[in-house]
Formats: structure tokens, sequence, C-alpha cells
């Protein structure tokens, strides 16, 4: 009989979305405040209406050093 190997379980992962004003209650709870830049890119992000892949996209070129 061949020896048979189990296949390894797939791990499932949870994916929480959290909205904005959840966002913002847990971050005061952590004393976490956005600065002036963050809150004038989202408002730039709502006005242009970007998508979410977009709008990490747009963060990460902010942040991104070179």
């Amino acid at each position: 009989m061949p020896n048979r190997k189990k296949s390894p379980a797939k791990k499932r992962i949870a994916k929480v979305v959290i909205g904005r004003e959840r966002f913002a209650k847990i971050s005061a709870v952590e004393g976490i405040k956005p600065s002036s830049a963050m809150r004038k890119r989202v408002e730039q992000f709502d006005r242009l209406g970007l998508s979410p892949a977009e709008r990490r996209r747009e963060i990460i070129k902010a942040h991104k050093k070179g």
C-alpha cells in the first residue's frame, strides 16, 4: 500500500476590517493622535474617491524613502 502523506492544513486567517470611527476610538485609548499631515491626506483621499488599494499605494509612496 502506498504511503500517503496528509496535505498540510491551510491556516485560516480571520480578516477583520474596522471602520474609521472605530479606529479613531482605539487610537485614542492607545494615546495615538493623527498628525495634521495624516488628516489632510485622508481628506484628500476622500475628495478624490480613492479605493482602499489606491489609498494604501499613496500612503506607501508618502513614507517611502529614496
